[in-house]
């Protein structure tokens, strides 16, 4: 049976700047409570919401629940294009621990699904659609809400940690191939190489210029940590390393980030996404972090997670990714 939803609850849009320090307080009081190894910041929260794009819109995509006039959870709406051909409105949700099981959780997924059934019949009955959504293994209360809801578990994913970055292996590029470095003006074409190498992977992502203009604009993207090697003219393969300085002074960690590891169909199975890890530990360190981490898709078709064991990371953390077919009379 539904839960009765509190006194004096109201859904409303974002309302711009006002509101990102408290989506970033529930957001983050919600990753503490549930053990959830990550956090964000005000300042890379106000730029995704600078960008907005046909696939996010913060007007038209932030619901914030308050009670009589205090913001106590937050929802968001994005949607992609996904490889194995659907169209992917993707719901994510935080509620302040403090009010928690008052049925506002409930009360929030069922106005982002009605907000996502609203773009489909937009888009018309043409396009196959889903709903999407993401829980940690240490959040029983999001796969709680999730599977009441209808969601099912469609995938796995893995948080990998080398937990120290002393001791890397030697592992030269392959033959023929060079490091170079990555300016602005080369930016792009890094961007569309990877959208290019992840189409044969499960999943989906923005792909549009004005996510790479907000990938760009990111406290933590520094181009001089882009590890990327060429084949003469040609783009083969990198790594998208970043540091989340204000995330790890929030988790009192010294860590780097591999947020993108990939290759190109002509350059795999010869090596490169080895030695491009290798140099990224190896630059990591040269910045005086001691730990380093990456996220991997535990069904990987490249075999990627037995790589990153190999080279030394270890799995840490576990999330899952839930769908929900929409109705095709939604759409109508």
């Amino acid at each position: 049976m539904p839960r009765t939803v509190p006194a004096g609850l109201r859904l409303r849009p974002f309302a711009g700047e006002p509101d990102l320090a408290e989506i970033v307080r529930i957001e983050n009081a919600e990753a503490e409570a549930d053990h959830v190894p990550e956090r964000v910041d005000i300042e890379t929260l106000a730029v995704r919401y600078a960008h907005p794009s046909p696939h996010f819109d913060p007007v038209r995509d932030v619901t914030i629940a308050e009670v009589d006039g205090r913001p106590v959870a937050v929802a968001s709406r994005e949607w992609v294009e996904t490889t194995d051909g659907l169209r992917e409105y993707r719901i994510d949700g935080a509620v302040d621990p403090s009010w928690r099981r008052r049925g506002i959780g409930s009360a929030l997924l069922a106005e982002s699904e009605r907000r996502s059934r609203a773009l489909a019949r937009r888009d018309g009955p043409g396009v196959a659609c889903v709903f999407g959504s993401f829980s940690g293994d240490s959040q029983p209360g999001d796969v709680a809400l999730l599977t009441a809801a209808g969601f099912a578990p469609a995938r796995f994913f893995f948080d990998m940690t080398r937990p120290s970055l002393e001791d890397t292996p030697d592992q030269p590029l392959p033959s023929g191939l060079e490091i170079r470095p990555i300016t602005i003006d080369l930016a792009p074409a890094v961007w569309h190489a990877q959208a290019e190498a992840f189409l044969d992977h499960w999943g989906g992502v923005d792909e549009s210029d004005e996510r790479l203009r907000r990938q760009l604009a990111q406290p933590s993207t520094d181009l001089s940590l882009w590890i990327v090697a060429f084949d003469g003219d040609e783009l083969a393969g990198g790594v998208l390393n970043k540091i989340d300085a204000a995330e790890n002074e929030a988790m009192g960690l010294e860590r780097g980030w591999l947020g993108s590891v990939f290759t190109r169909r002509p350059w795999r199975r010869r090596g490169l996404a080895g030695a491009l890890i290798v140099e990224s530990l190896r630059r990591l360190r040269q910045r005086g972090l001691t730990s380093a981490g990456l996220g991997v898709d535990a069904d990987n078709p490249s075999g990627a997670l037995q790589l990153y064991e190999r080279l030394g990371f270890e799995v840490t953390y576990r999330s899952t990714a839930w769908r929900k077919h929409l109705d095709p009379e939604d759409q109508r």
